[in-house]
C-alpha cells in the first residue's frame, strides 16, 4: 500500500528523518490557522495508536 504525501511526511517527522524542505512542506500542510484534514486524520490515528499501546502496558486501576 502506497502512503500519501502527508503520511510520508508525518512518518519521517516521527522517525526524526525529516529534511528541512520536507519540514517546510509539512508546516504548509498543517496550515497557519487550520490543519489540513489529511494531517488531522493521520495525527489522530497515531495518537490513538499510542494511547492503545499505553493502555495495553498499563494495568487497570480503580480510582
Amino acid at each position: 500500500m502506497e502512503h500519501s504525501r502527508p503520511e510520508y511526511l508525518v512518518d519521517k517527522l516521527l522517525s526524526n528523518k525529516l529534511s528541512k524542505e520536507e519540514f517546510d512542506e509539512l508546516l504548509v500542510g498543517l496550515g497557519a490557522t487550520e490543519m489540513a484534514p489529511e494531517y488531522s486524520v493521520i495525527l489522530e490515528e497515531y495518537f490513538n495508536k499510542l494511547m492503545s499501546e499505553h493502555d495495553a502496558k498499563t494495568p487497570f486501576q480503580l480510582r
